[in-house]
């Protein structure tokens, strides 16, 4: 087993129930441990589990994160284990970061986990292959409101693709602070502002279907089928994400109504 070096720990989607031996194990065994806190976060009582589990760690944020100057040095004589909400690999900045290892002579290692953006695909019945580009919908920032988001949604419904939209996580923009996640509410209000910049036909936009996956892979996992004028009416949950349905097969609108609540 290497004596230095770094690893990239995924840690599952928030129920840590969902970790791997191997995850635990290799987290177990660091020096330093660091818990990244910007591409996602864990309720506070999960976070004291995980310290019980692993040992002490330190909050990683976004500017530390991206120079990985410190980190990189640390790993160079110690190992460093970065635990990450779900499957590491999928961000950028984590992929950055195996690279400039590479560069250096670090030893690397990668462990996966279960991710959030998979299991939303997976449980909502939809069919994995109908999935066009993923989406994000971004907090606005003063007057700055990217309508980009929905034209990749209305690109994807003109070949029949649904999309994943993930929910910004922070409105500074700026990564330094602890999350603040959308809610389906906030999503549903700059959708419609969007709407009313772009120049795609989106006028029956609030009639859309949209599922809300809400706390996916924790004890509190939610999954409500609406529309996107009724977002207002979604409340409770910490991260979620949407999907928003293309044209559906007839076992998709089976699933996609077996998400509806009934009153």
């Amino acid at each position: 087993m290497e004596k230095t070096g770094l690893s990239l720990i995924g840690i599952g989607p928030g129920n840590l129930d969902l970790m791997t031996k191997q995850a635990i194990d290799v987290s177990q065994s660091a020096d330093i441990r660091f818990l990244e806190g910007y591409t996602s976060s864990l309720p506070t009582e999960s976070q004291k589990e995980l310290e019980n589990m692993v040992g002490e760690w330190s909050m990683l944020m976004r500017p530390m994160m991206e120079s990985a100057d410190e980190i990189l040095k640390i790993a160079e004589n110690k190992k460093v284990a970065i635990m990450v909400i779900g499957d590491p690999m999928i961000a950028t900045t984590h992929i950055d970061i195996r690279l400039r290892c590479l560069e250096r002579g670090i030893n690397f290692n990668y462990i996966p986990g279960i991710s959030a953006i998979s299991l939303a695909i997976s449980t909502s019945g939809l069919q994995s292959y109908r999935f066009g580009r993923q989406i994000t919908i971004t907090y606005q920032y003063g007057e700055y409101l990217p309508i980009s988001p929905l034209i990749q949604m209305v690109e994807n419904r003109s070949r029949g693709l649904h999309t994943l939209a993930l929910l910004d996580l922070d409105p500074t923009g700026m990564g330094v602070e602890i999350p603040v996640p959308m809610t389906p509410e906030e999503a549903g209000r700059i959708l419609k502002e969007m709407a009313k910049k772009s120049e795609e036909n989106v006028e029956d936009i609030e009639s859309w279907n949209v599922l809300v996956c809400s706390d996916l892979g924790t004890f509190s996992e939610r999954i409500i089928a609406t529309t996107v004028g009724e977002l207002c009416n979604i409340h409770g949950g910490r991260i979620h994400s949407l999907i928003f349905p293309s044209e559906m097969h007839e076992m998709e609108n089976l699933a996609f109504n077996s998400w509806k609540i009934h009153s």
